[in-house]
C-alpha cells in the first residue's frame, strides 16, 4: 500500500540536466522500508495478543493505531511537501519511523500495551511523509499515460516487503510457544510474569537493527542531491476539499480506498490466526506462509497486474480482481483445512493492484484539485483503523475468526462497483 499526493505531470518544473536515475532508485527504496513495518503488523498481532492476552478486538487495535496516525497527519504531510519540499519531508518522515522503532525498547521493558501502540502510531506518522512524498516521484518521472504502470512497478518493492517481513519476523519474534487457558491458569503468578516478560522483549533486536537502517537511509538522503523538483502555483480551488468532492469519481475513489485498505488489512492482518483455525497450523509454519506465500503472492501480483496493464483498461483489470476476491472470501468464510490458507495466498495476489489503480483513477481529470484529491484518498485509508475491529467483534461474537471474513468480502463488493461505475470520469 502507498499514499500518493500527486500532482499532475504537468504542474512540475524538473531540472532536465539532472540524472533522475539514481533519485528514483533512492526513493523507490522507501516503497521496501515501510511495506517492511507494515508487514510486520501480522506477526506482531499474535505475538502482542500472547503477551497481553488480548482477545481479537483488542489485537486489532494494533491496525488501528497505524491507520489512525495515517488520517492525522495526511494532511500535515501535504502541508510540509508544499512549504518544504519533498526531500524535507522524506527526512522528517525517516527520522519518525526510526523514533518509533526505538520506542519499541522502552515499551517491552515496561511491559504496557498501550506503549506499543504509541511507537506503532509514532511509526506510522513517519510512514505518512515518506508515503506521501516517494509517490510523486514514482509518477512524475516518464509520461502521464504510463503513470499507473509505474506507481504498480515501484510498489512491487513493497510487495517484496510483504514477503520477507513475515519470514524474518516469524523467525525472530515469534517463539513457537503457544499456551491454552488451561496452560496459563495452572502456571504461578511469577511463572506467568517471566513468561509474558519473555514473549514481550523478543521484540527489542529487531526493531532496534530497523530503527538504525532507516537511520542510515535517512542520512543517505541529507548526503544525496535530488532532482529539483517543484510544483506549480497554487489556487484557491486546489486548496478546497468541498470542491474537490465535485468530481464525482473522485469521491467513488475515497470511499473504494476507505473499503479497500480495510479489506487489506483484515485479510493480512488475522491470516495467522486463521490459518491456525482453518488449518491447524502453529504459528511458525503460519507466518513462513504468510511470507513465502501470501507475501510472494501480492508481489507477483504487483508485476503480473504492471504487465497486465499494458494490455488490459486498468479499471476493466481492477473489477475482474475485485469479483475474484468476492469468490475467494465466501471460500475463506465457509472452507476448511489448508483450502482456507490457500484462498487468503490468492486474496492477496488479486488485491496486489487495488491501491495504486484505485489511486490512479480516483485522481484522473482532477486539474488544480489533485493535491486536494491526493490527500483526501490518503486519509481514507482510516478504514485500515475502523474495518478491522469489526471484524474482531464478529470474530469474537460468534466464536469464529472465518465468520469475520464477511468484512472484507463487503468491501470487494465496494471496490468492483467502482471498478465497473464509480471510476468513469463525471463532475457533479
Amino acid at each position: 500500500m502507498a499514499l500518493p499526493a500527486t500532482p499532475s505531470n504537468n504542474n512540475f518544473i524538473s531540472n532536465q540536466t539532472n540524472n533522475w536515475l539514481y533519485p528514483f532508485i533512492l526513493v523507490t527504496s522507501l516503497f521496501f522500508f515501510w511495506g517492511f513495518v507494515h508487514n510486520l503488523d501480522p506477526i506482531l498481532i499474535p505475538h502482542l495478543r500472547k503477551s497481553f492476552r488480548l482477545n481479537d478486538l483488542q489485537s486489532s487495535l494494533i491496525d488501528s493505531s497505524v491507520f489512525i496516525a495515517y488520517f492525522a497527519m495526511a494532511l500535515p504531510a501535504g502541508y510540509v511537501m508544499r512549504k518544504y519540499g519533498y526531500k524535507s519531508g522524506i527526512v522528517g518522515g525517516l527520522l519518525l519511523f526510526a523514533l518509533g522503532c526505538f520506542l519499541f525498547l522502552p515499551a517491552a521493558d515496561t511491559h504496557q500495551y498501550i506503549y506499543f501502540l504509541g511507537a506503532l502510531f509514532i511509526i506510522a506518522s513517519g510512514l505518512t511523509f515518506l508515503e506521501t512524498a516517494a509517490n510523486p516521484y514514482a509518477t512524475i518521472i516518464g509520461p502521464p499515460e504510463t503513470a499507473t504502470r509505474r506507481l504498480n512497478f515501484a510498489q512491487s518493492f513493497n510487495g517484496l516487503a510483504a514477503m520477507v517481513a513475515p519470514i524474518i519476523g516469524g523467525q525472530f519474534i515469534l517463539s513457537g510457544t503457544e499456551m491454552s487457558d488451561e496452560a496459563y491458569a495452572k502456571l504461578s503468578p511469577e511463572a506467568l510474569n517471566n513468561y509474558l516478560t519473555t514473549e514481550a522483549q523478543s521484540v527489542k533486536m529487531p526493531y532496534l537493527i530497523l530503527g538504525i537502517l532507516v537511520l542510515l537511509v535517512a542520512v543517505l538522503f541529507m548526503v544525496s542531491k535530488l532532482p529539483d523538483v517543484k510544483e506549480g502555483d497554487d489556487n484557491a480551488a486546489g486548496n478546497n476539499p468541498l470542491k474537490a468532492f465535485r468530481h464525482r469519481h473522485l469521491t467513488w475513489a475515497v470511499v473504494a480506498q476507505f473499503f479497500y485498505v480495510g479489506a487489506q488489512v483484515c485479510v493480512g492482518s488475522f491470516f495467522i490466526k486463521m490459518a491456525r483455525t482453518g488449518a491447524g497450523m502453529d504459528e511458525k509454519t503460519a507466518a513462513q506462509y504468510l511470507g513465502w506465500g501470501y507475501g510472494a503472492a501480492f508481489m507477483l501480483g504487483r508485476f503480473v497486474g504492471t504487465f497486465l496493464m499494458g494490455r488490459f483498461a486498468s479499471e476493466k483489470l481492477l473489477s475482474a480482481y475485485a469479483l475474484i476476491n468476492i469468490v475467494l472470501s465466501a471460500v475463506a468464510i465457509f472452507g476448511s483445512g489448508i483450502v482456507v490458507v490457500y484462498a487468503l495466498i490468492a486474496i492477496a495476489f488479486f488485491m496486489s493492484i487495488m491501491f495504486p489503480t484505485i489511486f490512479s483513477l480516483g485522481i484522473k481529470e482532477v486539474g488544480a484539485d489533485t493535491k486536494m484529491a491526493s490527500s483526501l484518498i490518503v486519509m481514507s485509508i482510516v478504514g485500515g483503523a475502523l474495518l478491522p475491529p469489526v471484524l474482531g467483534v464478529i470474530s469474537d461474537a460468534t466464536g469464529s475468526i472465518q465468520n469475520g471474513y464477511i468484512v472484507p468480502l463487503l468491501c470487494f463488493v465496494v471496490v468492483f462497483l467502482f471498478a465497473t461505475k464509480g471510476h468513469k470520469v463525471k463532475s457533479v
